[in-house]
């Protein structure tokens, strides 16, 4: 039995379907164009794929950071305040929107010669998921909005955090793996626009499909 508040939906997903659902959101919400992601892609075409694992490890370990300190926050206020956690799904939701907004419209951004820079470290990609802000945010987002239907509050944020980390490191390591291939594509403006504008849809659908 499901202890904490459903989806405000107009049914509630079994599991399958919410796996689903949140496989879906994370890998479009994590693996979009961002600020990881391309300076990943920007490693992998630059220095390859072995030199820059140290700096793939250090975002993700980041990034556990990152999952800790918001499923820890909202699993802490869902059950002591049950009734915020439809102000947070809403909130979790613009959010969603907000950042498909954001790719699509986006400068087309120039890139630089990072041939003449140093490998990047474990060190840079740590603090670069740590002290991101969007990183704290689309976790709340996700948290909120694909939350797996599980027994309790807590067997919930620890299912639905696995899940996410999961995806991130699949997402993360093509980034760095497919950088050679992918950064090109951003070179050219008509194609990173209409790259970032998919990725925007998508993410839209897939916050329409939570409440379908």
């Amino acid at each position: 039995m499901i202890i904490y508040p459903a989806l405000i939906t107009t049914r509630i997903l079994n599991l399958p379907e919410a796996l689903t659902s949140l496989i879906t959101a994370s890998a479009l919400l994590l693996g979009s164009p961002g600020p990881a992601p391309l300076a990943l892609a920007g490693v992998g075409a630059t220095f390859g794929f072995n030199r820059g694992l140290p700096f793939l490890a250090g975002i993700l370990t980041g990034l556990c950071v990152v999952i800790i300190g918001a499923s820890l926050g909202l699993v802490t206020l869902f059950e002591a305040f049950p009734s915020v956690r439809w102000v947070v799904q809403m909130m979790g939701g613009l959010y969603i929107l907000y950042i498909a907004i954001k790719i699509a419209t986006a400068p087309h951004l120039i890139g630089t010669d990072a041939s003449k820079q140093v490998v990047p470290k474990f060190r840079d990609g740590f603090i670069l998921n740590l002290l991101n802000p969007k990183a704290y945010a689309a976790f709340l987002a996700l948290f909120s909005q694909f939350l797996l239907p599980v027994s309790t509050v807590s067997l919930a944020f620890l299912a639905t955090a696995l899940v996410c980390f999961s995806v991130a490191i699949v997402v993360d390591t093509i980034w760095l793996a497919l950088g050679g291939l992918i950064r090109p594509l951003f070179q050219n403006p008509s194609q990173a626009r209409v790259i970032r504008v998919l990725f925007a849809v998508l993410m839209v659908a897939a916050v329409l499909w939570a409440y379908t």
